[in-house]
């Protein structure tokens, strides 16, 4: 039976196999570190310890067996003989390369039975409240669907990490430093046009990430919200532009239902069958709205601000604080900390609150006013103001005047609406941000800061990125870890939920600095970002510095026996040999091979 081969780095420089030396794990830790069976031997009998581990494991599975159907008997035999076989060895590394070490774990009381795979190769994980099956084999079945889903060689490069939540009462940081390697062995290349399976692998003991302990995305409450988005039907039906995935991660619980927040929803070129499968879609999922037909004669500035009367003249409004006009992309990652920081403002005052274009150009070319698509909240005082005065702010003489060169502007329509009419000004709320970058958005999304909005994500012309996906793993670890930097002793750097980072030279930049991976267009003249930004440090783009696996999907883990409790996140993260950044400075390719990093987050059980 062969097994993978070793990763080999032939066409470069860099080392993934530098030797670190040994670090003990310390008692805090010992309970959640991995359980694993020993690859040589199936039930050693030398301790006294371990023949009555056995022994109570015998006697749990017979009294198990006895209240089960006899359909069930082999399934429980096979469930039980693995669990005690898991339970009975810890394994950690010694020293990078180096053997494993038998000790006996510290006893503890798992919450639930682990499932394990029919080879039983499944190592099994204990925190403080469960016991969580560890599978480092290869899915060949899994990475050839990956294959096929983002075009990848038949040879691949892949590695899986599991990292356990520990969530604690301490701040957020923007780079945490782990005093583990990400890598424990050679990363192998997976042939995957071998029909014979390969050899069975065992997970190293997993990264410990310390968290704080913020509230997760399903606890939010956005009764004090309501939403207003004006876009076209063939944009929210097609599957490259639709929103509802997005929104149905910050206006519900996750579990298909609301969570208070309100969506009004304008779609031009809709008929009554388009507005009704609108409205089914979204309900299905959860969503609070009420989906109606943008007038067709209205130019797309004056649907805009008329999303603000619509709102305010709804019959759901009262008990609501803030009406907020966005975009079919913007998304609000962090609803709960949205909310925290709304909670600083005063809603019975007219408050008109936003951010500007990152770009100092679109400021000189647009005015200074709110950006929309970085979420425009007013009062309902000031919403009240724009409704008062609404018809006189979109006559034929205001049109032309919000016309910026780049035709009509809703932002400026409103902007003036509120501006000539009041002597109320914009409230900055910079953590909103607009985006009108290009290019690589590394950059910013590895820059360790926690957006409350993010926007101009499905490229056309500006970004792409995944946002939806990358959330996804603040289901158990929180909404402040999104995004949240991991460091570790190999010059590795988990951008959490966007890339896994390797520095094969070594980290010595200011991580605390933008990378300048994007750039501000038209008009690009290298410091247009600054003045939000701060000068960004220089990109390690071709440089044989960096290398970078992005990740391109995640899936949410639930454990249906326990009331579907959120037990782990799996993602994937993936490198083409070709992409373009990572060159050498000669030009030549720093990998050779396509690669896969698939990391799996599991949930601190006993974390509140």
């Amino acid at each position: 039976m062969p097994g993978p081969q070793v990763f080999d780095f032939s066409t470069s420089d860099i080392n993934f196999d530098k030797p670190k030396p040994s670090k003990s794990t310390p008692s805090s830790r010992r309970s959640m570190v991995a359980l694993m069976p020993n690859p040589h031997r199936c039930l050693p009998m030398r301790s006294p310890m371990v023949r009555a581990l056995v022994l109570t494991f015998s006697i749990l599975a017979i009294g198990a067996l006895l209240f089960r159907s006899n359909a069930d008997v082999q399934t429980a035999i096979i469930k039980t003989a693995t669990s005690a076989k898991q339970a009975i060895y810890l394994q950690r590394p010694l020293k990078h390369g180096g053997d494993w070490q038998d000790t006996l774990p510290t006893p503890t009381e798992p919450h639930r039975a682990s499932s394990t795979g029919d080879d039983g190769s499944a190592t099994a994980l204990f925190t403080n409240s469960s016991l969580v099956a560890m599978d480092c084999n290869y899915d060949i079945a899994r990475l050839k669907k990956w294959k096929e889903r983002y075009n990848l060689q038949d040879k691949i490069e892949y590695t899986k990490r599991y990292i356990q939540v520990s969530r604690q009462p301490i701040r957020r940081k923007s780079m945490t430093n782990l005093n583990q390697s990400f890598l424990t062995d050679a990363i192998r290349t997976v042939d995957l046009n071998n029909p014979e399976p390969y050899q069975s692998e065992v997970c190293p003991e997993p990264l410990v990430a310390p968290v704080s302990m913020s509230p997760f995305p399903g606890s939010a409450n956005a009764s004090e919200f309501m939403f207003g988005v004006s876009t076209t039907y063939k944009r929210f039906s097609d599957a490259k532009t639709s929103p509802v995935n997005e929104w149905t991660y910050w206006l519900t619980d996750g579990r298909g239902n609301s969570n208070g927040g309100k969506l009004i929803l304008m779609l031009l070129d809709a008929g009554e069958e388009e507005l009704r499968d609108a409205d089914e879609v979204l309900k299905g999922k959860g969503i609070d709205v009420d989906v109606y037909r943008s007038n067709p004669v209205e130019i797309m500035a004056v649907r805009y601000l008329g999303l603000v009367p619509t709102m305010f003249n709804h019959p759901e409004r009262q008990g609501r604080k803030w009406l907020v006009t966005c975009d079919d992309d913007t998304f609000f990652p962090s609803f709960n900390g949205l909310k925290k920081r709304f909670e600083e403002f005063d809603h019975e005052f007219p408050m008109y609150i936003g951010t500007f274009s990152e770009d100092v150009n679109n400021i000189q070319r647009h005015g200074s006013q709110a950006f929309g698509g970085a979420g425009v909240f007013l009062s309902v005082p000031m919403a009240g103001l724009v409704t008062e005065k609404y018809e006189s702010c979109k006559t034929d003489q205001k049109i032309k005047e919000s016309n910026s060169g780049w035709g009509p502007q809703g932002d400026i329509l409103l902007r003036k609406c509120i501006y000539e009419n009041s002597n109320y000004k914009l409230t900055l709320l910079n953590e909103l941000w607009q985006l009108d970058l290009h290019g690589d958005p590394s950059g910013f999304y590895e820059s360790g800061i926690k957006p409350l909005s993010l926007h101009h994500y499905r490229g056309g012309g500006w970004h792409v990125a995944h946002p939806w996906h990358y959330t996804k793993v603040s289901n158990v670890c929180g909404e402040d870890c999104m995004m949240q930097r991991f460091r570790t002793e190999d010059d590795f750097v988990i951008s959490n939920g966007f890339s896994v980072a390797y520095y094969s030279h070594g980290i010595d930049f200011d991580v605390n600095q933008f990378e300048a991976t994007f750039h501000a267009a038209p008009q690009n003249h290298g410091w247009n970002l600054d003045f939000v930004m701060g000068p960004q440090r220089p990109s390690l783009h071709k440089t044989g510095r960096k290398l970078s696996w992005d990740l391109q999907e995640a899936e949410v883990e639930v454990d249906e026996e326990d009331g579907g409790a959120i037990v782990s996140v799996r993602q994937v993260y993936v490198r083409r040999a070709d992409d373009w950044r990572w060159r050498n400075g000669d030009g030549s390719a720093m990998a050779g091979r396509d690669g896969v990093v698939e990391v799996v987050w599991l949930a601190d059980r006993g974390g509140q």
